[in-house]
């Protein structure tokens, strides 16, 4: 691939298609995968995968031989993008069934889907407007609007379908003993990000077949959804084409947030606190090294292009990883630009309102949206833009794109500005349960671990003999993240108790390293400038093997010993 400048990879990010050119891409299609014919990926090992710190290239080709940003490709780009989220997050949807039967009575739509002699039936609401139709209409998750004032749509002659997704699985499934398990019993591997939205195309393959008795205008469906249910919505639109409008409501991690991006972040949710019931269980293997991730979640998003797509965040709940929402928002909007159709992915992000309650600002963007990739209204205005974060530099996760190297423009190991701390464990005060082991692989040629048979899960262990203490100093008030170079002797082993100063101890989980020593972030906190301790103590029998602990304010974690010299330097 040839490498090009940053200035030309950035001048050239800007060229967009004609508006003639624009004009003559679909706003949605009538198949649920159009790229079905294209080659697959590649799909290497976990080991094989390589470390890409900013977010993946939504252009770049998988197999490495090039990047394409003509819209002619993007069919089969998109292609890759969903064989890739399906091998490594979700599982695979399963395909179309041969044997579905749908009917519409007494307001209701059933749709039965039968595989391997087994049935599982769909059921549901329909609100349609007074007249003759066809209708457009929106596909709601738990509810004929989702979670989005029913006004909005009934106002507008939209008729409205609820999805009652515990007909497919459970919101925490049980593997093995949902619904869809009697179908595909082979597939209980799989996430609910992959199950549900096979449910939605099962409707819309049911509305296909009953059109004659329900007047639905399938060129304007829309789907919505909020919280987890906004991941389903935005899951269900990236993986079936056939839906025009995809409106993800407060979606946050595992939706529109950034994995790599929110790793950065505080108490928000990470690839390595999710719900694994919604996902494959091997995506725990990147709890740790979320930058082996060969996709994030803005290509989840640009999925949809050249649909339409409309994002909605709130701010006043830390959990749903806005910061990282608005930085993949910003980069998948690069792929709708790239095509000259930016008017069709928008975002606004705010706080002033409850979870899953749309406030009177996001109103008429959400009404602009539907207007237009619903009622065919061209003229309403889809601009939309709205956000807190003028000071986040979204730029620097997306700067690489065009070029052979993965790293941020301003990256470097202890970036001006910075501090970072080194601590030797086996030179730390520790108590009688640790003991010292030598081995040439660890910094100073020296760890630590707890002895043989020593396990509290339920409650800290405070006695001196089973604590480990690191005094330390910092210049700065800030935001402080805490990583230990680690190995674990058994992948269950992945959870360490500790604390800061005088507060309670807390367990960090997705501390591990099995087979090999690595860095893994234990905490984040702030702190002010001055005198603290760091302690920690023991969780697991058997768990970790510590090394050193690195106590810095540059978010993205040290590599390899530690790029500065341990203040507390023994010997081992």
């Amino acid at each position: 691939m040839r490498t090009a400048s940053l200035l030309v990879v950035l001048l050239l990010s800007t060229l967009v298609l004609s508006p003639a050119v624009a004009q003559d891409i679909p706003l949605v299609y009538d198949a649920e995968h159009t790229g079905m014919d294209c080659a697959p990926p590649p799909f290497p090992a976990f080991s094989d995968l390589p470390v890409i710190r900013p977010l993946p290239d939504p252009f770049a080709w998988s197999d490495g031989s090039g990047r394409s940003t003509s819209f002619d490709d993007w069919r089969c780009r998109r292609a890759e993008i969903a064989a890739e989220i399906q091998h490594y997050e979700i599982g695979e949807k399963p395909a179309p069934p041969d044997d579905l039967v749908a009917s519409f009575t007494d307001d209701t739509l059933t749709v039965q889907v039968t595989v391997n002699g087994e049935t599982l039936t769909l059921k549901s609401a329909i609100v349609l407007p007074e007249g003759d139709g066809p209708f457009p209409a929106v596909i709601g998750v738990g509810r004929p609007s989702g979670s989005l004032p029913p006004d909005i749509f009934s106002s507008r002659n939209v008729a409205q379908i609820g999805f009652n997704f515990t007909q497919v699985t459970s919101h925490t499934q049980t593997r093995g003993e949902e619904p869809l398990n009697e179908l595909y019993p082979e597939l209980t591997h799989i996430g609910s990000y992959s199950a549900w939205p096979w449910g939605v195309s099962r409707l819309i393959d049911g509305l296909e077949q009953v059109a004659d008795d329900l007047p639905i205008d399938l060129d304007h469906l829309a789907i919505t959804g909020c919280s987890f249910a906004g991941k389903m919505a935005l899951y269900a639109g990236a993986f079936d084409e056939r839906i025009a409008l995809t409106i993800a409501q407060e979606s946050g991690g595992g939706g529109a947030a950034a994995w790599r991006v929110s790793e950065t972040l505080g108490n928000v949710e990470t690839l390595g606190n999710t719900s694994f019931a919604w996902f494959l269980e091997d995506l725990r293997q990147f709890s740790l090294a979320v930058p082996k991730l060969p996709f994030d979640h803005h290509e989840l998003m640009a999925m949809v292009a050249p649909r339409a797509l409309l994002v909605l965040g709130n701010t006043d709940y830390e959990w749903l990883a806005d910061e990282s929402g608005y930085v993949s928002a910003r980069a998948a909007q690069r792929v709708w630009q790239t095509f000259g159709i930016d008017d069709r992915f928008g975002f606004t992000i705010g706080g002033g309102h409850g979870h899953c309650q749309l406030p009177d600002f996001e109103r008429p963007q959400v009404e602009a949206f539907v207007d237009k990739f619903l009622l065919g209204d061209m003229s309403a205005d889809t601009d939309v833009q709205v956000h807190p974060f003028e000071s986040v530099n979204h730029e620097r996760w997306s700067a690489w794109w065009g070029t052979d190297d993965p790293t941020y423009p301003d990256f470097t190991l202890d970036p001006e500005g910075t501090e970072s701390l080194f601590f030797e464990a086996e030179c730390a005060a520790h108590g009688t349960d640790w003991e010292v082991m030598a081995d040439a692989g660890a910094s100073n040629d020296g760890y630590v671990t707890t002895k043989a048979g020593l396990t509290v899960t339920n409650e800290a262990p405070t006695g001196a003999e089973s604590t480990l203490t690191i005094p330390f100093t910092v210049s700065q008030d800030t935001t402080y993240y805490i990583y230990a170079r680690v190995k674990s002797v058994e992948p269950g082993d992945d959870s360490i108790w500790l604390k800061l100063d005088g507060k309670d101890f807390r367990a960090a989980y997705g501390v591990r390293g099995v087979g090999e020593w690595r860095w893994v972030k234990a905490t984040r906190a702030p702190l002010t400038a001055g005198d603290h301790t760091l302690t920690l103590t023991y969780r697991e029998e058997d768990g970790h093997l510590l090394d050193k602990i690195s106590i810095t304010s540059f978010a993205y974690g040290p590599e390899e010993l530690g790029y500065q010299k341990a203040l507390n330097a023994c010997s081992p």
